[in-house]
């Protein structure tokens, strides 16, 4: 399964002003804040890609589900929102301590056949009259996932003198689980027949999950449902790490920077539990014998995955294997690298790379991205401006723009590809205050 946009804040969090977005990626960078004190007082980043849509498609919305499932190639479409709330942070001596609120809303379609998409969403009206046979190995999800953190940051220079810096850091985090939505079909295989539009499904079998809790158990690509539920109990506890390093260019007597910034981390290294009142997670066998028929019509134009799960209960080809009332899922556990040079004064390329360290097709698994970017950025003392290039799974190749003036910033990582109508839409911005 391949499931990835780009990073978050792209460009921005690797600034040479430092701060609290630079902590986010590698807790070691608390110890490079540029004042005493830095307040966070709102950020945000929102993606949207596909490998089968351009961005007019993205944007505009007409006939997404049409052009979404022709063809012959598996569907991967993401939407993946982050919101940092008021975060602040402070150097003490060789100490820095820093604490973050952030928001997360997830929904994921990965490795879904075409023909199964089409055939649930539209009654395949495309083909009115057909037989299709379907042999899919991959896990099949739909998936989506609202949560919310607090994380407590400390990092300490380990070594420093005129010319190098060596720095570690922690970020300690409480997450606070809202709703989250998972449908799973692993090993897919059956036939499809459309007759005049009346679609059926038979001889087939698959491996099936479904997983609700909270809000997302009813429309789980309703926005309203992520944003009202994004924080839940304290049940959930992760964890980053990560080292820095700085070979020193001291400017003058009031400003430092720097001929290279050198950053290793892993992040989100760990699990919550979702509990709700509603609360449901169960392993299904599906078994459609040769000769009967699943009604596919009945599902077009459900989206509650309790309402899928009655239907397929009542059509009596849908046996429980187990269910969990309370389940545990996984972080997106990633490591990343990077590399910020200065090549003349002012001027700066930095190069990120990010890999996942689970796989995401396991269905108590959040998806993540592998990634690699670069990005030339100009840099004065109150003034940036930066286009970085990435190398997306999903999308393909993305060419963005943003700046930032004194503490605020504004950017994506896809608007010059956009404007070629690329395969993924998304825009960040923020205001931080840096106080001495």
């Amino acid at each position: 399964m391949r499931s990835l946009a780009q990073e978050h804040f792209s460009g921005i969090s690797t600034s040479q002003r430092g701060g609290l977005l630079n902590a986010s990626m590698n807790p070691a960078e608390l110890s490079n804040l540029q004042s005493k004190y830095e307040i966070s007082v709102f950020s945000a980043s929102f993606n949207l890609s596909s490998n089968r849509l351009g961005f007019d498609d993205l944007v505009g919305g007409d006939n997404i589900e049409d052009k979404l499932f022709e063809g012959n190639k598996d569907v991967d479409l993401r939407f993946d929102g982050e919101i940092y709330g008021p975060g602040f942070a402070m150097k003490i001596d060789k100490w820095a301590f820093s604490v973050q609120t952030k928001a997360y809303a997830k929904i994921n379609f990965a490795d879904v056949d075409p023909t199964i998409g089409d055939a649930v969403t539209n009654s395949a009206v495309s083909a009115l009259l057909g037989s299709t046979t379907i042999q899919n190995n991959n896990n099949q999800r739909a998936n989506g996932t609202a949560w919310g953190e607090v994380g407590f940051g400390i990092s300490r220079i380990l070594f420093e003198n005129d010319e190098h810096k060596f720095s570690a850091g922690v970020n300690l985090k409480l997450l606070f689980p809202g709703s989250y939505a998972n449908l799973g079909a692993d090993k897919f295989q059956g036939t499809i027949n459309n007759n005049l539009g009346d679609v059926t499904l038979t001889n087939a079998s698959a491996n099936l999950n479904i997983g609700y809790s909270g809000k997302l158990a009813g429309d789980f690509t309703d926005f309203d449902n992520y944003a009202s539920s994004i924080f839940g109990k304290l049940n959930g506890f992760a964890t980053d790490i990560g080292v820095n390093y700085q070979w020193k260019d001291r400017l003058d007597d009031d400003n430092e920077s720097y001929k290279l910034n050198v950053g290793l981390a892993v992040r989100n290294i760990g699990s919550m539990t979702f509990k709700d009142a509603n609360n449901q997670s169960t392993n299904y066998i599906l078994n459609v014998p040769d000769g009967e028929f699943l009604d596919l019509n009945q599902f077009q134009d459900v989206s509650s995955l309790e309402d899928i799960e009655q239907l397929l209960l009542a059509s009596g080809y849908l046996n429980s294997v187990a269910t969990k009332r309370d389940f545990k899922t996984k972080l997106p556990t990633v490591f990343s690298a990077y590399a910020d040079v200065k090549v003349i004064p002012n001027f700066f390329v930095t190069v990120y790379g990010q890999q996942k360290l689970n796989e995401d097709d396991a269905n108590d698994q959040i998806t993540t991205q592998n990634v690699i970017s670069v990005t030339p950025r100009y840099t004065a003392k109150k003034f940036e401006v930066y286009s970085p290039l990435a190398s997306n799974e999903i999308s393909g190749f993305t060419a963005g723009l943003g700046f930032g003036v004194g503490g605020f910033f504004i950017g994506s990582s896809s608007i010059l590809t956009a404007l070629g109508n690329g395969d993924q839409a998304d825009i960040y911005l923020g205001l931080r205050l840096g106080l001495q």
